[in-house]
């Protein structure tokens, strides 16, 4: 069918960085963000099998095709191809994530072809004088799944159409005779022409999965015709999986950190153990590594370290009770022993638009271990209460069971007052009935506690000498407005559960924090079958500049456990598990001088490593460790202990010449109570994680721009002693 065809891009190169458009024999490059990478080895664009030869998976926010422009007035037009989508867009700026264009919207010139949100797509054309647009709403493109798309543009006639497989799915008239006059811009298959654009830096509006046999002709085809460039065509599934291999050689990836195969993280949540294995889930945009169009994304794992990717949890959904966004929550197995998931679900046509839904897994039907699919109750199983809370701020409802009856608590505000978490109690998890709040804070005495709060936990703690059980109440603070202490802390409270009273009771107002940095937040935990309170986190750190260049964007905190020390204090340390990712031992030694463990530290190098140290203090006023230090003292973060103000700290104003990289001094007070300071260091390439004497943790992030920071070095004077120092190297959780 070679009639009147004027562009053909059949993507069968399978490798390199420029497509042949077969009419012309021209090249077009393909974009993309590894072409020529910063922070890793340049690699090509991302090319899978199509359904005749080669096929060409574009990433979502980076990967396009530029082509030159066509410069004929179009009396009709047909646009068809295969396509196989692997996520929609949220419809910035009511654009659409163009397939293939040269259009201007503004000046009603040329043609777009492209998805929209949920699936929806359209084809859309302008005559200088009049734009003009026919809509597939209720036959959406399926994800993860090849289909033919035809669009037909008759002037003449004076209609537009759109195919889906051979099949006529939308039809529209325009005026007889009208024509598209050309735009003054390049032809793009991939990335939309005018796109909005997220925080400066990221064009969104791109279109994210496999394109395949893209033609181009100056008329009309025929229904037939249409038909018959899809009949007989034998396809398969199409390889649309993300890929962690795209990441290969990245030097600031982290390696036994969970961190989702591709693009946007932010929070985990919803952590659980079940029939033998671990899942979590997180906040995930497919589309890039920015925030936008939240899924949940999903891993499982026998020991919480070496996570396999699963599909998608939860996906916005149009007609649904979600379609703008499936936010943080939790996990629970209901009363016949099947998982369930509790989430705020975005509806952005309500007021409030955020409530709380409930999906329930499949494996009571398909006995899938690995909880892939997931049911959504019809209706929101809780609002917020009129009257109640902080309206535009109800979210990350935690449930659980006690004595009969279900419990959930979702966070929110009191105007004037502080955060809360809203308290509801059910007997069947779908009819829930609002109580009270169960705590509020106090945001004028404690202000880094913010005006709301965010992802909830309650567990039991301990129990005191008199055998009362004591709880621990853990939150993230929000903020309604721009503050200096904006996120960057996880607060908790150890008190009193009063289910009779339906309230917490802190022992001590003032909140305490586990982590003196500045990079711990976004709180989620679960008790696991040994009884460990396992708490996640997600750890930001990194300015849209450079997320962009990396193509990620955010990672999960290493699992810790919480518990309540012999001495009464509140713990915190890595969980065990962790040595199981030990590779050689690089140093093991004890009752060092100084000077000595110094000599040890010049022949280590690393960016993945564990570090374990005891240091007596002597008459030192700050003690600790270097780390990533670069050959020339250029770069290097400081990890130490400040006697005068008894605080740990980390110095990250070396930590990188990158001169857009987040510096500065963070850390908090640490109460050694005359002990030696005792480190426990995990270094993961950007990561750092310090665990001091069991009793707090420090947790950063840095970026060293030079390949050879990879140093160590004591801080302090030769009044030290180095009690024990003992390094490993750390392996990959990952295969790729």
């Amino acid at each position: 069918m070679s009639q009147n065809l004027i562009a053909h891009w059949s993507f069968d190169e399978g490798k390199g960085n420029r497509v042949r458009e077969k009419c012309t024999g021209r090249e077009d490059e393909v974009r993309y963000v590894f072409n020529e990478a910063l922070y890793k080895p340049s690699s090509e664009p991302l090319w899978v099998d199509g359904v005749k030869g080669g096929a060409l998976l574009f990433d979502g926010y980076s990967t396009w095709i530029s082509a030159p422009a066509l410069t004929n007035t179009f009396k009709a037009m047909t646009i068809q191809g295969w396509v196989a989508p692997r996520s929609y867009e949220h419809g910035d700026g009511g654009r659409l994530s163009a397939i293939v264009g040269q259009h201007d919207r503004e000046t009603k010139t040329g043609f777009v072809l492209g998805m929209f949100r949920h699936g929806a797509w359209s084809f859309q054309i302008g005559t200088g004088e009049a734009w003009y647009e026919v809509w597939a709403e209720a036959d959406p493109i399926p994800r993860d799944a090849w289909s033919h798309v035809a669009a037909v543009f008759d002037g003449v006639n004076g209609s537009m159409t759109l195919y889906l497989n051979g099949k006529q799915v939308a039809r529209t008239s325009i005026p007889p005779y009208t024509e598209v006059r050309p735009a003054q811009v390049d032809l793009l298959i991939g990335k939309n022409n005018k796109p909005s654009v997220l925080h400066g830096t990221f064009a969104t509006n791109m279109f994210n999965g496999i394109i395949d046999e893209l033609r181009l002709y100056d008329r009309a085809l025929s229904t037939e015709e249409v038909k018959a460039d899809c009949d007989g065509v034998s396809v398969g599934s199409p390889d649309t999986a993300q890929r962690r291999s795209r990441y290969a050689g990245d030097r600031h990836r982290p390696h036994f950190h969970f961190i989702p195969p591709e693009h946007w993280m932010n929070e985990p949540h919803g952590p659980m153990y079940f029939n033998g294995q671990y899942h979590i889930f997180y906040q995930h945009n497919p589309q890039g590594p920015y925030w936008n169009q939240i899924h949940w994304g999903h891993a499982v794992s026998s020991d919480m370290l070496r996570w396999r990717d699963v599909p998608f949890a939860l996906s916005p959904e149009k007609g649904s009770i979600d379609p703008d966004g499936c936010w943080s929550g939790g996990t629970a197995v209901n009363d016949d022993g099947v998982p369930v998931i509790f989430y705020a679900a975005g509806d952005k046509r309500r007021n409030p638009d955020q409530s709380v839904a409930l999906a329930i897994s499949t494996y009571g039907e398909d006995g899938n271990n690995d909880l892939v699919d997931w049911v959504k109750h019809p209706e929101y199983v809780a609002a917020l209460p009129e009257g109640e809370g902080l309206p535009g701020n109800f979210r990350d409802p935690f449930v659980w069971k006690e004595d009969g009856t279900w419990y959930m608590i979702v966070t929110s505000g009191i105007p004037g007052k502080g955060g809360t978490a809203l308290l509801y109690t059910s007997e069947n998890m779908t009819q829930w009935t609002y109580r009270n709040p169960i705590y509020v804070g106090d945001s004028k005495k404690y202000p880094k506690t913010g005006d709301a709060w965010e992802l909830p936990l309650l567990f039991p703690f301990y129990k005191n000498e008199q055998g009362e059980q004591k709880h621990i109440f853990i939150v993230n603070p929000w903020f309604l407005h721009a503050s200096p202490h904006y996120c960057k802390y996880i607060f908790y409270w150890v008190g009193t559960w009063d289910p009779a009273r339906l309230t917490f009771i802190p022992d001590d107002e003032e909140p305490q924090v586990f982590d003196v940095g500045e990079h711990w937040i976004g709180p989620s935990g679960f008790v696991d079958p040994s009884g460990r309170i396992i708490l996640f986190s997600v750890i930001f750190g990194m300015n849209p500049r450079i997320s962009r260049d990396l193509g990620w964007f955010g990672n999960a905190g290493l699992p810790v456990e919480i518990a309540m020390r012999p001495d009464g204090r509140p713990g915190i340390q890595p969980i065990k598990e962790l040595e199981t990712l030990r590779g050689p031992k690089l140093v093991e030694a004890s009752e060092l001088s100084f000077e000595a463990a110094n000599e040890c530290l010049n022949e280590i190098q690393g960016d993945l490593l564990e570090i374990k140290l005891e240091l007596e203090p002597g008459e030192a006023e700050r003690l600790g460790i270097k780390v990533r230090v670069s050959p020339d003292g250029m770069e290097e973060t400081l990890l130490y202990y400040d006697k005068a103000s008894a605080s740990f700290m980390a110095d990250r104003n070396k930590s990188s010449m990158e001169p857009d990289v987040e510096k500065g001094i963070e850390g908090g007070p640490v109460d050694l109570d005359g002990d030696n300071l005792r480190l426990h260091i995990y270094l993961d390439k950007s990561m750092i994680e310090a665990y001091i004497n069991g009793i707090k943790s420090l947790t950063t992030r840095i970026f060293p721009f030079g390949h050879d920071a990879q140093g160590l070095k004591l801080m302090g004077d030769s009044s030290i002693v180095v009690k024990s120092l003992e390094i490993w190297e750390m392996q990959s959780a990952y295969r790729v």
